[in-house]
């Protein structure tokens, strides 16, 4: 890898047609001479038919097309390969480099690691979140063989997420959507599902039962799923996997579930009786598949049109109120 210094204002990417990728021996172009063209030809910059230039944050680097070849699964790989039908995929600006955007200098550098030693050294100053994009953009593995680096707290949050959203999409199958089938086949459009552990004992009283309406939450006895959902990042990770089936009204967190009832207490001066409930602290789950939902908050209100060029008077309309007031007859 070379680096040749910066240069002036870039191009975006564009695909590459058939024609461009490739032309036929002896076929005329626009002006009229005969041309021909390969793939290397179309990718062949500054730097020879052997190498390809990037342009990022306005410098250039130059890498072996051979290199990112070495990585066929990758990205890059994919667009820089020999094959003609594997390398039309972008399109260099008119000084022959291609520009990636959304990519920081010191990132690509550590990605360009990858393809020399199979591993990324990222350092202090680089961020692990931002190499972790690049790495999900250009079709990198990111994994504790790959990635090297200082900050260990970040590069396990990162590897924390993946195993969160591989758990929960498991749990989503294998617990969640069993609740969320039954609530629809009775006609509901949204469930409260509330997380136990498989130890909990609950025992309401039949004569006085939670009065507060627990009594219609669907209840799921899991401790593994309990404990997945007591760190909030794996809740954050569980609500962006819900959003990705394309669930509405989506709330986790935590809250008090009544277990047992501990006694009766009769107000002073008063025949009520109150019910006090033992509660424990446990995860839920809210979501809804309401297609339409928008027109079940709808509400219709009847308005009368102004008559057109005339503008309301507050002030007249107040005192037209109390003269219509004044005129109804006092009830006997």
């Amino acid at each position: 890898m070379d680096e040749l210094g910066s240069t002036g204002q870039s191009r975006s990417l564009s695909p590459l047609s058939d024609s461009d990728c490739r032309k036929t021996p002896g076929s005329p172009g626009r002006s009229g001479n005969k041309t021909q063209r390969s793939c290397a030809g179309s990718m062949a910059n500054s730097s020879g038919p052997d190498k390809v230039t990037f342009l990022v944050e306005g410098s250039r680097l130059s890498v072996e097309t051979a290199l990112l070849g070495s990585q066929p699964e990758t990205m890059l790989g994919k667009m820089f390969s020999t094959s003609c039908v594997e390398g039309r995929l972008t399109r260099p600006n008119e000084d022959g480099d291609y520009t990636l955007k959304g990519i920081s200098l010191d990132v690509f550098r550590c990605v360009l690691e990858y393809y020399k030693t199979n591993q990324m050294y990222c350092p202090p100053h680089v961020s692990i979140r931002d190499l972790r994009e690049a790495c999900d953009y250009l079709l990198l593995p990111f994994d504790e063989h790959v990635v090297r680096c200082n900050d260990f707290c970040a590069l396990l949050h990162e590897l924390s997420n993946d195993g969160a959203k591989k758990l929960f999409e498991a749990y989503v199958v294998e617990l969640l959507l069993p609740v969320m089938v039954e609530c629809a086949k009775r006609g509901d459009r949204e469930c409260h599902i509330v997380v136990l552990c498989e130890d909990d004992v609950v025992e309401w009283d039949a004569e006085y039962p939670p009065p507060t309406g627990e009594e219609y939450y669907e209840v799921i006895r899991s401790t593994k799923l309990y404990r997945f959902f007591k760190y909030v990042e794996n809740r954050d990770v569980a609500k962006d996997v819900l959003r990705e089936r394309s669930l509405k009204k989506i709330r986790l967190g935590i809250e008090g579930y009544p277990t047992h009832m501990e006694k009766l207490r009769r107000r002073p001066n008063s025949d009520r009786t109150e019910v006090v409930y033992n509660y424990v602290q446990r995860p839920f789950v809210h979501c809804g598949w309401e297609v339409e939902e928008a027109r079940s908050r709808h509400v219709d209100f009847q308005c009368v049109k102004p008559k057109p060029g005339l503008t309301p008077d507050p002030e007249a309309a107040y005192l037209l109120a109390g003269d219509l007031a004044a005129e109804q007859p006092e009830a006997e």
